[in-house]
């Protein structure tokens, strides 16, 4: 599995603040932009250190607001490394244009940022009308939109699933579901409620990794039970580094060792095969790609859902 593995939420720095300055949501640079800053440069290494092939990075939003410049250089830099995930303000009205721009710089999915450090506005709602033309936008496009949000605005985002049903939507941190409950995991019945929407894939990142063991809950009983509602074909990993703390590679055999218990398939769609669902650009075979012989394109046969998880095959502590 060496090599196997793709991180859709990996955030960027620049050194240069000159070149790229500052302009956090809200006013506010989150602190891990400020302590624990990242260069394309230095993600390139780390994701050599950790075996992660390729990656889509995320405009970090609590750093740069809506100028996604240093999103786009850094995949302009290093196309067989990097896709990238862009920020506008969906509510205004030249949001369309602004979705075209960031396109046009091959990036090639759009993040809507509701709730996390920073935010645009205290009130503002995923579901505001005034943001529909973006949405059609993105719709008719075909790109995916992740979009991060708490448990409390999960009907906002089944309005939008519901308004727009062509749209891929990939659910940032899983809404950081509360877990200590532990099995059946009554208090994270709406996130559980969105398995009937098939075109709401899970990103599953560092935060829901540490937190699936507080309480009463366990890897094995949570991320079982997950996979079991949902298919792993809907569940991809992301890191979130650096904006959880740790070096690459040990997040990533955090997550790893979080879902051991899975089957091997299950284990490749969520580390690999999903995010090349979401992000085909990241199997196109570029000049320099790194581990030429573990993360070769997946062919359309290879990439498709699996008919029936095979995570009822082997799975521990199940809820």
């Amino acid at each position: 599995m060496q090599g196997r593995v793709i991180d859709i939420h990996a955030h960027v720095i620049a050194p240069d603040t000159k070149r790229y300055p500052l302009t956090p949501l809200g006013g506010h640079q989150s602190d891990w932009s400020r302590e624990r800053p990242v260069s394309f440069e230095r993600m390139i290494a780390d994701m050599d250190e950790a075996g992660i092939a390729r990656a889509a990075l995320v405009q970090a939003s609590t750093c740069y607001g809506y100028d996604n410049s240093y999103l786009a250089d850094a995949v302009a830099a290093r196309p067989e490394r990097f896709t990238g995930v862009f920020t506008v303000d969906v509510t205004q009205p030249d949001a369309p244009n602004r979705i075209g721009h960031w396109m046009r710089k091959r990036l090639k999915g759009m993040r809507v940022f509701i709730a996390g450090e920073t935010a645009a506005a205290k009130d503002v709602r995923l579901d505001d009308p005034r943001s529909f033309p973006a949405w059609e936008c993105v719709s008719e496009a075909g790109i995916p939109v992740c979009v991060q949000l708490r448990a409390a605005g999960l009907p906002q985002l089944v309005t939008v699933l519901e308004r727009f049903p062509k749209v891929r939507i990939v659910l940032d941190h899983m809404a950081r579901p509360m877990l200590d409950d532990g099995p059946p995991y009554g208090a994270a019945s709406s996130l559980f409620a969105l398995r009937l929407y098939p075109k709401l894939f899970l990103k599953l990142t560092t935060h829901n990794v540490r937190e699936s063991s507080r309480g009463r809950a366990t890897p094995g009983s949570f991320f079982g039970r997950l996979v079991e509602k949902f298919g792993a074909s809907r569940i991809a990993w992301g890191s979130n580094y650096p904006a959880s703390e740790g070096t690459l590679a040990g997040v990533l055999a955090e997550a790893r060792e979080a879902l051991a218990f899975l089957s091997s398939e299950d284990q490749d769609w969520i580390f690999f095969r999903t995010a090349l669902s979401l992000y085909p650009v990241l199997a196109e075979k570029t000049a320099g790609s790194v581990n030429r012989g573990h993360d070769r394109p997946a062919s359309r046969r290879a990439a498709r859902a699996p008919r029936g998880t095979t995570a009822k095959r082997r799975r521990s502590g199940r809820g």
